[in-house]
């Protein structure tokens, strides 16, 4: 779409301040954008709910011969039942470094080994707890939101300076200032929908 309303116009000229086309510094806003998105993605990742699901050890790493390594590269993580995650790992002798590794973690989680297993159960969240982590997650989104604001307004703060230096015309700007609102708009409903499905996942007992 971006590239469409781009080719052929003047806003292809290169730009002295960015030595980038007009649509690759509208690519750039983009991409910093899906970063934020996934950067929230990840913090909401951690936020355990009361139900098992392989996702919440995603951000964990362990020593592997002197390399921090996903877990998910050295054991096999599945969900046993809705409150219990098990881990398999590749290497039996890396079962102590793993349970060691998720029970110091923020998770609050106390893995248990059984044999060549680590069993991981999922402790009930009481509602008072339920509630603190909506709040937590209602102002992880918050933040997303305005650090996508924040990359907007950046940008047209860049596309000001460029019209005003006459390198683009006043239409350009407002062209481009439209396609950077649409996506800011379009990560920000991405950021409500993801807090919505956090918050009821949250609320499922």
């Amino acid at each position: 779409e971006i590239h469409e309303r781009l080719v052929g116009s003047e806003m292809c000229i290169r730009d002295r301040r960015w030595g980038n086309t007009m649509e690759e510094l509208l690519t750039d806003s983009k991409v910093k954008m899906q970063k934020t998105i996934e950067s929230f993605q990840n913090n909401l990742s951690k936020i355990r709910t009361g139900r098992a699901n392989i996702s919440l050890l995603d951000h964990i790493s362990i020593d592997y011969y002197g390399t921090l390594t996903p877990l998910s590269q050295v054991a096999a993580v599945n969900v046993a039942d809705s409150s219990t995650l098990t881990i398999q790992p590749y290497e039996k002798n890396f079962s102590a470094v793993i349970e060691k590794v998720i029970r110091e973690s923020d998770l609050g989680l106390n893995p248990v080994g059984v044999g060549d297993l680590i069993r991981v159960p999922m402790p009930p969240l009481t509602e008072e707890r339920r509630k603190d982590l909506i709040k937590v997650v209602k102002s992880e989104g918050e933040s997303s939101k305005i650090s996508v604001r924040n990359i907007r307004r950046d940008y047209n703060d860049e596309l000001k300076k460029l019209t005003k230096n006459k390198e683009i015309s006043e239409d350009e700007e407002r062209r481009l200032q439209d396609i950077i609102q649409k996506n800011t708009d379009t990560f920000i409903a991405e950021i409500d929908s993801m807090i919505d499905v956090k918050e009821k996942d949250l609320l499922t007992i």
